[in-house]
């Protein structure tokens, strides 16, 4: 069996990470040099699966790099919301503007935030990815993009769990990498993630479109303040 970078190691790089960085900017290098590994390895990649807990999490931290490579066949799953009125067809809509198939499930996502069985989440996983193998898994980040949503972190749990066990199959996986200080600023990109995507403003111009037209948020809404202009990602990799 192929050994794998695990959850719990990129776990403590996160944690290692905001308690160097205390929550600033480390300029050029990082950035640069992550710019250069995503376009690098964005070429070999064709089929892509992008796996989140709720609609609008694909475009706030992963949208612009969708963008960036309208060549990736995308499917798009998200674990809660299937039911809801407002959020399923905007996902839809959303998905639509990625070129990508858009999946949902509908997993209890109330504001009691109750912890849900991992079996159940990892499930749900499953039935949304199918049994295809994948070039890359992005999902979220095991202490989530900001303090704190329960279904994130559940989902980045989940979904790392599947892979090192290899019941979710693909050679790289990427989680998203955003920390917001403790709630103390809106949530960015960590500076010591591996790739870092600074996004050209025509990108994400569009990504802040899909945000407020399709989604519908307002301009002074948390999300549309947040909507990063530099995506950042921690990287799994089958060795």
């Amino acid at each position: 069996m192929a050994r794998v970078r695990d959850s719990r190691h990129v776990a403590e790089t996160i944690s290692g990470g905001a308690r160097r960085g205390g929550g600033e900017r480390r300029a050029g290098r990082n950035r640069d040099r992550g710019s250069a590994e995503m376009t690098e390895s964005g070429d070999e990649l064709q089929t892509v699966a992008v796996v989140v807990a709720h609609p609008d999490d694909e475009t706030l931290w992963a949208g612009g790099t969708l963008l960036l490579h309208p060549e990736w066949e995308v499917m798009i799953g998200v674990l809660c919301r299937a039911s809801d009125p407002d959020r399923a067809p905007r996902f839809e809509a959303a998905a639509r503007r990625f070129g990508a198939v858009g999946r949902r499930a509908d997993l209890e996502d109330g504001p009691e935030q109750r912890p849900l069985p991992e079996g159940e989440v990892e499930a749900t996983v499953m039935g949304l990815v199918g049994d295809r193998e994948y070039d890359l898994v992005i999902t979220h980040g095991p202490r989530g993009e900001y303090t704190r949503h329960l279904r994130h972190e559940e989902t980045s749990r989940a979904v790392a769990s599947l892979w090192e066990r290899g019941r979710l199959r693909s050679q790289r996986l990427w989680l998203f990498a955003y920390e917001d200080g403790g709630g103390a600023y809106l949530p960015r990109a960590v500076a010591e993630a591996p790739i870092q995507v600074v996004l050209p403003e025509e990108v994400w111009e569009e990504k802040y479109r899909i945000i407020r037209e399709v989604y519908g948020f307002a301009e002074e809404s948390k999300e549309a303040r947040t909507t990063p202009r530099e995506e950042g990602f921690w990287v799994g990799s089958r060795v």
